[in-house]
């Protein structure tokens, strides 16, 4: 289990960094802010990243979720596993849905969604549900 929680901690610590980068001001791995944007909002229209503190939450949220695993066992420490695991579910389905294609209908987000980070918050699911179902017994 060790090496699952090490797995799921290190991608959400890479995945919050990017997300600081972008807090800060630093567009990256596209330096057009437009495009970026394009790339990882896809909303309608959109043509400026999110402010810096919406961008902070996101890295906090993730730093949260990264550390939850190594949390001393317990209700707590479960129950946040599983919680966790929630949240990556419902965001890789709603990937799919027909209310959020129409809300974030830009390219190349629409595809990139679809077909990676939709996938990828599955695998964060999936992880966080074996280290709950573990944490349980």
């Amino acid at each position: 289990m060790t090496a699952l929680a090490l797995l799921a901690s290190a991608g959400l610590i890479v995945i919050a960094a990017v997300h600081l980068l972008w807090a800060l001001g630093y567009w990256w791995p596209i330096k057009d802010e437009t495009e970026l944007a394009r790339a990882v909002v896809g909303t309608k229209g959109i043509e400026k990243m999110p402010n810096a503190a919406a961008c902070s939450m996101v890295v906090v949220a993730l730093l949260f979720a990264a550390a939850w695993p190594w949390f001393p066992d317990g209700a707590l420490k479960s129950l946040g596993l599983l919680g966790i695991a929630f949240v990556f579910q419902i965001r890789a389905a709603v990937a799919y849905a027909p209310f959020w294609k129409r809300n974030s209908p830009e390219q190349p987000f629409r595809r990139l969604d679809e077909t990676y980070f939709a996938p990828l918050c599955i695998g964060f699911g999936v992880i966080f549900m074996i280290l709950a179902a573990r944490s349980f017994s």
